[in-house]
């Protein structure tokens, strides 16, 4: 089982750690702070560095259980089996994704609909609903979008009992991607506080801790993917 640094404090780009297997997924240590792909974020990519030697990580994927794989670029060597090697996070394409992601979270609010789908990019994400007839006025949704960004709303996080969650199914906004259950426990992403809660709720990505480092956003097309479900597109405006 890989200890998932990420989930811990989502702002750590350096971290040491030790090479515990070789699979056909990747590499696997005993603790990362690359998210591997998943819940529409992508994996994160960045590099290892050992004694004797280094390689770049192309990609980050979930392995066998709770491991975590780091892809290797093609035709690199590896790290040995037991190696100590320090992990360098590709720090800007993390941020993007952290930005994007609390973005998404907020449009889910704005739209208040449920969520279909979506997929996280470092310049461009999305995000599906399911709404039948286009919206009437794009630049008043995008507008608030952009209020909320800018109020500076704190980013929290909390767990819950798979139990707790089970009796809350409001929780769930995303009918495409269920939160992961079965370890006992939901980790709850919080948008403002507990006497003023914008949002909540169940995602294991990785998020920014005040919404005013989103920074401004702006919208791409409004796409019409089928009868009952149309395509938000954001784009940082940075």
């Amino acid at each position: 089982m890989t200890d998932a640094l990420f989930r811990h404090d989502a702002y750590l780009a350096h971290a040491t750690g030790t090479v515990v297997a070789h699979t056909d997924r990747g590499v696997v240590l005993d603790r990362t702070l690359f998210y591997p792909n998943g819940g529409g974020q992508p994996g994160d990519r960045g590099q290892l560095s050992w004694d004797g030697g280094a390689v770049g990580v192309v990609n980050t994927l979930k392995g066998d259980g709770d491991d975590i794989a780091l892809v290797p670029e093609d035709g690199a060597g590896l790290p040995p089996v037991g190696a100590e090697v320090t992990q360098t996070l590709d720090w800007d394409l993390r941020l993007h994704h952290m930005r994007m992601h609390t973005a998404l979270h907020l449009l889910s609010v704005v739209i208040p609909l449920p969520v279909t789908g979506g997929q996280i990019g470092p310049e461009k994400s999305r995000l599906d609903f399911a709404m039948e007839d286009p919206p009437e006025d794009k630049q008043a949704l995008e507008d608030a979008l952009n209020a909320l960004i800018a109020r500076d709303l704190e980013i929290s996080e909390r767990w819950i009992t798979d139990a707790e969650l089970e009796a809350n199914p409001g929780l769930v906004k995303t009918m495409s991607v269920q939160p992961p259950k079965g370890a006992g426990r939901v980790r709850l992403v919080r948008i403002g506080t507990a006497d003023e809660q914008i949002d909540l709720q169940p995602c294991g990505g990785t998020h920014v801790r005040r919404s005013s480092e989103i920074g401004p956003v702006r919208f791409g097309k409004v796409e019409k993917k089928s009868r009952l479900n149309r395509r938000f597109n954001v784009h940082l405006a940075d």
